[in-house]
């Protein structure tokens, strides 16, 4: 999809200095002067922990182009992004996003990070301010957020730290970040958990402190990323007191409009939302605030639902798509879910590329495996930034070529049936593949997951009515894999090795090093006694290893040790690759780590439970059918 992200550069805001002309002239020769002795003699700026200068953002001219997921094996390619160009920051005498201050400097107090009025002006541009927040858990999305935003040129940010160590993390990598004072703990907060709930309700401040200031708002959660500039769409509905995100998976328009509110049945998704700072935004942001601290058990995104649908309509006037909300003077706008993406219309229905749109944004919405599910997510879709050492893993990779018989594939109607032939046929070559992994201490890069029914947490007819999802579609790792538990430090002594993974988009992706791709051993599996075919190391040619089907563990580990110092060995197939163990106790504990990898679909209807385990052992037992738990007393994964 090269070729339509492009970055919009805009000039930096200016702001009334109410000194002389000759004054400003001076005061600007020597910041610039310092500047320019700064970066021609200063040491490499580094964290007190580890550097980031592989997520420098590069020359404009090196913009990337953004893309999404095809429903195809292969996903569009991005170009390198790791250029070492700062990009400037808005306000006058500031240091650039990504130039970390000085290696020999002191930090300053931290009462010098609290929010203010001057903190924003200098970053302002165009009276628009951009704001995420969150603690030290999310320190690599929020990396991610920001390379986003520079790499589109934009420079009116700022990050909200709801724990020290986040402020001090996000002070020397560069970043502009104020202090939130939350004391909130550096751990990950689970969705729905009283902590998540804690930074919802601060979120919901922080807006109501900032309005009154006279800054436009655009406050995005942590988990979402940019892929195209989006304050000139912002800018195209001046009159829009808020601007929302929605979880509307149907598609409701098929250009660029604002989604037609009255046809919006889901819930407005506050992940992504523009604030003016108008009588009736402060209105509702106060009211909000206020609702939320009078009762805990309401979530945020309830409590603005709420009072928005209030009072819902009419439109504000014809063409603009605004619609009266809240308390009748407020004027609201439904973002289009088309290209203001949740994880769904992203991820699953791909529905910017189906409706040939450009993405604005991706949210990590409608997903599973809390966290890791999300930076997963991403990553399939090579929107996540992960260091050096992600890309150069120690042991080296292994991935194989998916095969899939077409009847599996394309014939037939798509049911529950046919669904679960399709995804086990794919189970059973993953857990040769994890077995192989496991035995070579290489790192497994998953290969891409077709699935024919979609997962959600309520009974469906396989896919949403009314949505553009294909059948079958490439479908999310964690639609059928538990992806934290598959990343969840097991105790080996109980579940055997780790087993690390990769994306399935791992070997295209471009920040892929050179030494990783020009080390490389492709493995064809051959009928043992077969011409070339042998239990041997000898290669038919430079690059190409023939290696009998049905090895067993012992020739597994004596023909690879001789390419142990190899990057990435790819195997043709990983069907009848394995002929099993032999140390028992090994087995034993292998099997026991997979069986936890894989997860649960949902739901059929008419039944309670609906959903059915996938068993990562299914063809062991005789008849097994896809059918939920018969009982509350059989609901449980099959271990």
């Amino acid at each position: 999809m090269g070729g339509w992200r492009k970055a919009f550069q805009q000039a930096a805001s200016s702001k009334p200095l109410f000194l002389t002309i000759y004054a400003t002239v001076i005061l600007g020769i020597v910041v610039s002067a310092f500047y320019v002795f700064s970066a021609i003699y200063s040491p490499s700026a580094s964290t007190p922990t580890q550097s980031t200068s592989w997520l420098s953002s590069p020359p404009f001219s090196q913009n990337v182009d953004s893309h999404y997921m095809d429903h195809g094996v292969n996903t569009s390619q991005q170009k390198p992004m790791m250029g070492k160009v700062p990009v400037p920051a808005s306000g006058p005498g500031l240091r650039p996003i990504w130039e970390a201050p000085p290696q020999n400097s002191k930090m300053p107090p931290l009462k010098s990070f609290r929010l203010t009025k001057e903190m924003i002006e200098q970053r302002v541009k165009d009276n628009v301010i951009i704001i995420t927040f969150g603690n030290f858990a999310f320190m690599d999305f929020i990396l991610t957020w920001v390379k986003h935003m520079t790499d589109l040129g934009i420079s009116n940010l700022l990050v909200g730290a709801m724990d020290t160590e986040l402020v001090n993390a996000l002070y020397w990598k560069g970043i502009p970040v104020f202090d939130m004072g939350s004391h909130l703990s550096t751990a990950d907060v689970g969705w729905g958990s009283p902590t998540f709930h804690k930074m919802g309700r601060e979120k919901v401040i922080l807006i109501d402190s900032l309005l009154p200031y006279g800054y436009e708002i655009l406050m995005c959660d942590t988990d979402m990323v940019w892929l195209k500039n989006p304050l000139p769409y912002l800018a195209r509905y001046p009159d829009a007191d808020v601007l929302t995100s929605s979880d509307q998976v149907v598609p409701i328009v098929t250009d660029d409009r604002l989604d037609i509110w009255q046809q919006v049945s889901a819930a407005y998704n506050i992940g992504i939302f523009h604030w003016r700072p108008t009588e009736p935004a402060k209105k509702l942001a106060k009211e909000w605030k206020d609702m939320l601290l009078a009762d805990d058990n309401i979530w945020d995104q309830n409590g603005f639902n709420e009072l928005v649908r209030r009072q819902l309509g009419p439109s504000v006037d014809g063409d603009s798509g605004l619609a009266y909300a809240f308390d009748g003077s407020l004027k609201l706008g439904i973002l289009p879910a088309s290209i203001f993406c949740s994880g769904h219309t992203f991820f699953v229905q791909a529905m910017p590329q189906q409706l040939r749109m450009e993405p604005y944004a991706v949210h990590t919405t409608f997903q599973y495996a809390g966290t890791e599910g999300k930076r997963h997510r991403l990553r399939e879709g090579m929107l996540f930034y992960d260091p050096p050492e992600y890309y150069d893993a120690p042991g080296g990779f292994l991935s194989f070529k998916p095969s899939i018989p077409a009847r599996l594939l394309l014939d037939g109607v798509h049911n529950l049936d046919s669904h679960f032939s399709l995804v086990n046929y794919q189970i059973k070559q993953i857990r040769s593949a994890l077995a192989v992994a496991s035995l070579l201490d290489r790192t497994l890069v998953m290969p891409p997951l077709w699935c024919k029914l979609d997962r959600l947490w309520f009974p469906h007819p396989g896919v949403i009515q009314g949505s553009i999802t294909r059948q079958p579609f490439l479908c999310p790792l964690d639609h059928v894999f538990e992806v934290d538990v598959m990343l969840k430090d097991l105790s080996a002594e109980e579940f055997g090795p780790r087993i690390n993974i990769r994306e399935y988009s791992f070997l295209d992706n471009p920040s892929l090093p050179k030494q990783v791709k020009d080390s490389w051993l492709d493995v064809q599996l051959c009928q043992d006694g077969s011409q070339d075919c042998h239990a041997s190391s000898n290669l038919s040619r430079p690059g190409l290893l023939r290696f009998p089907k049905n090895s067993s563990e012992e020739t597994f580990m004596e023909v690879f040790s001789a390419f142990k110092d190899v990057k990435v060995i790819q195997f043709s197939s990983m069907k009848d690759a394995f002929s099993g163990f032999t140390d028992k106790t090994r087995e034993e504990k292998f099997r026991n780590r997979v069986k936890r990898y894989v997860g649960i679909w949902c739901c059929v209807s008419n039944h309670d439970p609906g959903h059915i385990y996938y068993d990562m052992y299914w063809d062991e037992k005789p008849n097994w059918k896809p059918i939920p738990p018969q009982t509350r007393q059989d609901d449980h994964p099959p271990w």
